[in-house]
């Protein structure tokens, strides 16, 4: 069954600057592919999820500005989802995503500093990337943008509780099973995709299943973060859901 409103198969809610919400597209997107499945790409702030946390007793010095950065630029996902349908969102994110994680490491056009990631020199050439117009940069100060991003954030929320992250995916909406994740670090293949695809939704989709969770993460296989494809991260404890410098 897919969305009645949308006719999207499953609804996939990103925050552009979480690695793992990267990874973790990057596999439904393959699985998309080969399932033939269509995905409406949904903006989940993390910033606004956060929005009561004092950050600098709770993250790393580097996470206020990033998270900023990832609402500044939902800002521009919600004005092309406004002036070009979902359709154009889902480039838009891959564009995103390919510029904030898929560069290597000190290259010219490799990921830049945290606080760069809002701008509009960081973003021109993204919307070039995804043949949209040079325009929508002046979203990034629309903050009246906010409401719509706050309510796709409550509706995320809403489906998997409070006590979650990014990615939130949404299977066969509106009556399908919605989960947090799955986080993982390393791409699966062509061939496992599809068998990992129907593990998650097979256990998630168990009447009364609520969780499976271990805090330890390998830092995922991106080439911003120093990681080939066939490199194995260090291993972190993301305690509360981020590497939080207490609880």
């Amino acid at each position: 069954m897919t969305d009645a409103m949308t006719g999207a198969d499953l609804h996939f809610y990103f925050d552009p600057v979480c690695p793992f919400a990267w990874m973790t597209s990057k596999w439904v997107r393959l699985v998309a592919a080969q399932r033939d499945y269509s995905v409406d790409w949904r903006s989940i702030s993390l910033r606004l999820v956060n929005a009561d946390v004092d950050y600098a007793a709770h993250f790393p010095p580097d996470y206020e500005a990033g998270h900023t950065a990832g609402l500044r630029l939902l800002r521009v996902v919600e004005r092309t989802r406004r002036q070009h349908g979902a359709s154009a969102v889902g480039p838009l994110y891959a564009a995103m995503g390919r510029r904030i994680f898929d560069s290597e490491p000190g290259a010219p056009d490799g990921p830049p500093d945290q606080d760069c990631r809002g701008t509009a020199p960081f973003l021109t050439p993204i919307l070039d990337e995804a043949a949209l117009p040079a325009s929508l940069v002046e979203a990034l100060e629309d903050s009246s943008l906010d409401s719509a991003i706050q309510a796709e954030t409550d509706r995320a929320l809403a489906l998997a509780g409070k006590d979650v992250g990014t990615p939130i995916i949404h299977f066969r909406p509106p009556q399908g099973v919605a989960f947090f994740g799955p986080v993982i670090s390393r791409m699966p293949s062509e061939e496992s995709a599809g068998e990992l695809w129907d593990h998650v939704v097979g256990l998630a989709g168990f009447p009364g299943f609520a969780e499976l969770k271990r805090s330890l993460r390998e830092l995922p296989q991106l080439r911003a973060l120093g990681l080939g494809d066939d490199d194995i991260g260090v291993e972190e404890d993301w305690h509360g859901g981020s590497r939080r410098a207490r609880r």
